[in-house]
């Protein structure tokens, strides 16, 4: 009977270990030891859709610090009735909007999927760029180009609604710059 307690419990905390972010987000090789089944997952992605690794990692990396419930939050209120509320719909490790996710699981079949899960928001991003790609003509290894529509939408990013934000080219370059980062150490990885 004591067996079965501590399997239970080794079960259950590895469960949990797997919720939290990875202990460095800087170290891609790291990032693969802790975390393979981030990089299975992100390998099928790559296969299915075409976007690179290094681009996903880089999108999720700036989208939600690898939190799996992530959630952009404001305050709103004043004094002791301060609060944080959602900002937006936009959840999970892909910080996807409801509609845009709705429109990926009619689309893919894929009712199951969740946001919280790494596979699902992996095989997201890549259906989303690929989508990019045929809508925009961006190279789905253009993490700088890919971010700016995956943060605006494809038809903002059309339209080029980002211009208008002073603040989003730098968040992009920085995405780009570290998906060039990602790649370089993947590349190096044992």
């Amino acid at each position: 009977m004591r067996h079965y307690v501590l399997i239970a419990a080794i079960i259950v905390l590895s469960a949990c270990s797997s919720d939290k972010p990875p202990s460095t987000v800087g170290d891609a090789c790291r990032m693969q030891d802790e975390r393979p089944h981030w990089f299975k997952a992100m390998e099928k992605t790559e296969k299915k859709w075409g976007v690179p690794v290094s681009v996903q990692l880089a999108t999720i990396s700036r989208e939600s610090s690898f939190v799996h419930d992530a959630r952009p939050m404001k305050k709103t209120g004043w004094g002791p009735f301060k609060r944080e509320v959602p900002r937006s719909s936009a959840y999970g490790f892909s910080q996807a909007l409801d509609g845009t996710w709705d429109g990926y699981l009619k689309e893919t079949g894929r009712r199951s999927a969740d946001r919280t899960d790494f596979a699902d928001s992996s095989d997201f991003i890549g259906w989303y760029m690929s989508k990019n790609t045929r809508v925009n003509g961006v190279p789905l290894h253009d993490a700088y180009n890919q971010y700016l529509a995956y943060h605006e939408g494809k038809t903002g990013f059309a339209r080029g609604s980002y211009r208008k934000k002073s603040w989003l080219p730098p968040v992009a370059r920085d995405v780009q710059d570290w998906a060039i980062r990602y790649d370089r150490q993947l590349r190096s990885c044992d």
